[in-house]
């Protein structure tokens, strides 16, 4: 397993692939090559490649730091498959529970597999030396004081860029605890939330369908649950027949606010102006069944339509997927009630899934985005009538990809006029809402991935 592991970090770095897509094909491959021979394939060999896999690239930060402690040389001028497997042995050295001994010997295995006895030898110095320290001494060693520079300091203790952990400190306003906290969040390995779609599932069927003990109630949302550790998707039947879906709090919380938010007038036609890959607008068009309303789901690549197809497919009211450029609608002004635009973004609220994006992004691209952003938040407002609803979503709580783009766009002078709808009280259960009349979800506060959401009237 340690090989496969191996095998995704390279994919990642090499292709920049995502693991949560790359490594679950890696472990099918394993699981069929076993049975083709004969052989158990144990679970917890899968669950270790895993934790290997998403530790080693959620702690990549801190662990670039202890390693270049360790060489005589810059890191860019260690070999990139060297430095993934020194990154898996440090992993397993300072945030597993393996032997010392083990991981060492485990490590310098995969190194002669995978490198040759020459870089074998060099692994098994450096890893050596890693051994020598527990993580806090390390950390000791090569965090920067906090008086010296505490965004130094909380990028190399919690294994964020810098530039993220202040994009983050600003959209928290400056609170010390509440970065530390978050930052630590975002290293936790987060739990796999199903949502039961309206008509066709509810949570307490899908319980009753399961052992004991196997899901537990969402904190939230009334269609979400929560697998139990190790619980896996694929072997619940609703999620297989498409009753039921992953899909986490946030993004839940977000089509319930657009769907609960007052209107006056009508309430016929709901649009979802950037569908893919097809989670809220299954939940979204479930929500409309059971109003008599009907969802137009709108997707720019095809690909993506495909799969928002699939997602909506037996969904028990009416329904449209269309493919569409969401910036050049192919839709009349005014013609819908509702609309939900959750845009392309730096994707920075959902490190906790996607770990590697953290080191793939660059502050440049926010300046990408932000053109998009305000040209998909203005159709949007084009889209829905006078006294409708618009639900501006981002999967970012970056200051330059939310609050800055609604207000940009509420004092655009090419852009109808609306104004912004409280969104708390939509949502009462939750705390820590902030002054609104915005929210921003958080995974420390809320056990969710950083989900904005704004919500504007149109008013002429």
């Amino acid at each position: 397993m340690r090989i496969l592991a191996f095998e995704a970090l390279r994919a990642v770095a090499e292709r920049d692939a995502y693991a949560n897509l790359v490594l679950p094909g890696l472990l099918r491959a394993a699981e069929e090559e076993a049975v083709r021979k004969g052989e158990r394939f144990d679970r917890r060999d899968a669950a270790l490649a895993t934790e290997l896999v998403y530790g080693t690239l959620r702690r990549q930060g801190t662990y670039d730091a202890v390693i270049a402690a360790c060489v005589d040389r810059p890191l860019r001028e260690v070999d990139p498959p060297v430095l993934d497997v020194l990154s898996l042995g440090a992993h397993q050295l300072l945030g597993t529970r393996i032997p010392s001994h083990a991981a060492v010997s485990a490590t310098v295995e995969l190194a002669r597999v995978v490198l040759g006895d020459g870089r074998a030898r060099f692994v098994n110095a450096v890893l050596r030396k890693v051994a020598a320290r527990d993580l806090t001494e390390w950390l000791g060693e090569v965090a920067p004081p906090w008086d010296e520079d505490p965004e130094d300091h909380l990028a190399v203790v919690h294994s964020h860029p810098r530039w993220v952990v202040s994009a983050l400190w600003d959209a928290l306003g400056g609170d010390r605890a509440g970065i530390e906290d978050l930052l630590a969040a975002d290293n936790e390995r987060p739990e796999v939330t199903l949502v039961a779609r309206p008509g066709r599932a509810t949570p307490a069927e899908i319980e009753e369908s399961l052992p004991a003990g196997a899901v537990l109630p969402g904190r939230w949302s009334p269609y979400a649950l929560r697998l139990a550790e190790g619980g896996d998707p694929a072997a619940v039947d609703a999620v297989r027949e498409g009753r039921a879906g992953v899909q986490d709090e946030g993004s839940q919380l977000v089509a319930l606010a657009l769907a609960a938010a007052p209107l006056d007038g009508p309430d016929r036609r709901w649009l979802d102006g950037c569908a893919g890959p097809g989670g809220k607008a299954a939940l979204l068009a479930a929500l409309a069944a059971g109003r008599g309303a009907e969802l137009v789901a709108a997707e720019k690549q095809p690909h993506r339509a495909r799969l928002v197809a699939r997602a909506l497919s037996g969904n028990p009211g009416p329904h449209q997927v269309v493919v569409a450029d969401g910036t050049r609608p192919a839709w009349a002004p005014g013609s819908f009630d509702r609309v939900l635009v959750d845009v392309p973004c730096s994707g920075l609220g959902a490190l906790r899934r996607r770990p590697e994006a953290r080191w793939r992004r660059r502050p440049e691209d926010l300046a990408a985005f932000a053109p998009l952003q305000r040209a998909l938040l203005t159709e949007a407002l084009n889209a829905v009538r006078v006294g409708g609803v618009v639900a501006y979503a981002t999967c970012s709580p970056h200051l330059a990809e939310t609050r800055a783009v609604v207000e940009d766009v509420l004092d655009s002078p090419n852009a109808p006029a609306a104004t912004p709808i409280d969104a708390r009280p939509l949502l009462p259960a939750l705390p820590h809402l902030g002054s609104g009349p915005d929210i921003q979800l958080w995974p420390h506060l809320h056990s969710t991935d950083a989900m904005y959401l704004a919500l504007l009237r149109r008013t002429a």
